[in-house]
């Protein structure tokens, strides 16, 4: 490999599993706290945790991860064939798709639309609860991608 593809393979390595740890965070036992608070003060907290996520530091790593993972799927193209290219792919691809994809189609989305909850109102106890249903659901699927894209980085920056 080429010096560029294996910084960047070492960078997509960190930023999935730094990623992928913050997911898991949320999935075992953040958004579990949160359900146990009554509705209202959920919602809240959680419509807090949605503008506070849009920081620099947490989209260098989300989004720094993917524009990696964006180069080095073009990079395997040609350099197919050498070692730990088909990890590589694997792992760009777990993170583009399973990650960002699946974060753009279906987390954001629902994130929006708690946004636009107020908490107090009637109707704001079932659009949690399908929230959390819902929301959890994804961000397991965002947790196993991005925790087996720095699997798969690992795998081909070591070998």
């Amino acid at each position: 490999m080429n010096s560029l593809v294996l910084t960047l393979t070492f960078i997509s390595m960190l930023g999935s599993g730094l990623v992928a740890g913050i997911f898991f965070a949320f999935s075992s036992f953040i958004l579990k706290s949160l359900g146990r608070l009554p509705p209202a003060h959920g919602i809240a907290a959680m419509q807090n945790i949605n503008v506070d996520v849009l920081n620099g530091w947490f989209l260098l790593a989300f989004m720094g991860t993917g524009l990696c993972c964006l180069v080095l799927t073009i990079s395997c193209l040609f350099l197919w064939g050498k070692p730990g290219m088909a990890c590589l792919l694997a792992g760009s691809l777990l993170y583009l798709l399973g990650t960002i994809l699946v974060t753009m189609v279906f987390n954001v989305p629902l994130n929006n639309t708690l946004a636009a909850v107020n908490p107090s109102t009637a109707n704001a106890a079932q659009v949690w609860s399908i929230y959390l249903k819902s929301w959890v659901l994804w961000n397991h699927v965002r947790t196993i991608a991005a925790f087996a894209a720095s699997a798969c980085f690992g795998f081909s920056f070591f070998r």
